[in-house]
């Protein structure tokens, strides 16, 4: 097995093509075929199988996808450390960030980076807590943000500031985001909140345990943006962080207010690797995302934010 023989294994998989994994690798079609032969004899086992839309994987191709990419990035990774341009720290780090922060952090972690580390290539990866846990316990990204969660001997966690939930609703709901709402006040309402176990249905109905009372929930959905459409068109109420409807509230499109009695907070931490070697690139970003949020929570563009870590 060599790095030929991956690249065209994964060219192969992504494009669903022998000819199209040639013309993108700058080779004849016959030596992407040998190169997935050879693969093949080494492995064991068929990697592909034709169908009506091309090549498709096979039960043992899909399981060596995951290893190859992944030793693929690895080798990238690695070599953009090494051979940095001259003075400069170099690399690609792969960032994770939560759907709530990625619109305030992304570009400012970007416009960070390209001013202070021009060497460092980022990759910004943005999903749920329980992805980019998963992502870093396998190496696939270098450090994330994650709500705060069980302890776990595989990660570090630095904790960076609580916010404060927002109970959200159409801008006519008469809501304000200076006047908190009381959680009585919530229950009974027709509610449109994520599936469990996400955190944020966990502490919801925490809360309304310590009311003695259930919720009314008229949808489950993941998705942010699917609460925030759901509001708009009348099917009930969501409870978001506030920093994930702030600007819309600040256009009108929403309105937002805090909750209160009891306070629904939750914690953002940084997330790394226990028992990784972290290079110095990944070191410098991570010192850039901490001071971006930083500056997001002291000049007041994340609402409702108050700031731990020192």
């Amino acid at each position: 097995m060599d790095l030929k023989q991956l690249k065209a294994f994964v060219t192969v998989a992504e494009t669903g093509s022998v000819t199209s994994a040639a013309r993108l690798l700058n080779i004849v079609q016959p030596a992407v075929s040998r190169q997935l032969k050879l693969l093949e004899d080494d492995i064991g086992a068929p990697l592909f199988t034709r169908g009506r839309l091309g090549m498709e994987l096979t039960d043992a191709g899909k399981t060596l996808e995951d290893y190859a990419r992944r030793a693929l990035n690895e080798l990238d990774r690695a070599r953009a450390e090494i051979r940095p341009s001259s003075g400069t720290v170099g690399g690609i780090v792969t960032v994770g960030l939560l759907p709530s922060t990625a619109d305030m952090l992304s570009s400012a972690l970007l416009s960070a980076v390209t001013a202070h580390y021009p060497g460092i290539r980022l990759r910004l990866t943005a999903g749920y807590a329980g992805h980019l846990q998963s992502w870093l316990e396998t190496g696939d990204v270098d450090f994330a943000l994650l709500y705060d969660s069980k302890p776990n001997p595989a990660l570090k966690f630095r904790p960076l500031l609580e916010e404060s939930l927002w109970f959200v609703g159409p801008p006519a709901s008469g809501l304000d985001k200076h006047n908190p709402v009381r959680m009585a006040d919530i229950i009974g309402r027709p509610l449109v909140l994520p599936s469990a176990p996400h955190g944020l249905r966990s502490l919801v109905e925490q809360a309304a345990r310590a009311q003695e009372t259930d919720l009314h929930i008229v949808a489950e959905t993941n998705a942010m943006s699917v609460q925030k459409r759901l509001v708009l068109d009348g099917h009930g109420y969501t409870i978001l962080p506030s920093i994930a409807v702030a600007d819309d509230v600040d256009r009108g499109i929403l309105a937002a207010a805090p909750v209160v009695d009891p306070l629904l907070v939750r914690r953002i931490v940084l997330a790394q690797p226990a028992t990784r070697a972290v290079a110095n690139s990944v070191h410098c970003v991570m010192n850039e995302l901490i001071q971006c949020a930083r500056d997001a929570v002291r000049q007041d563009r994340w609402p409702s934010a108050q700031w731990l870590a020192k």
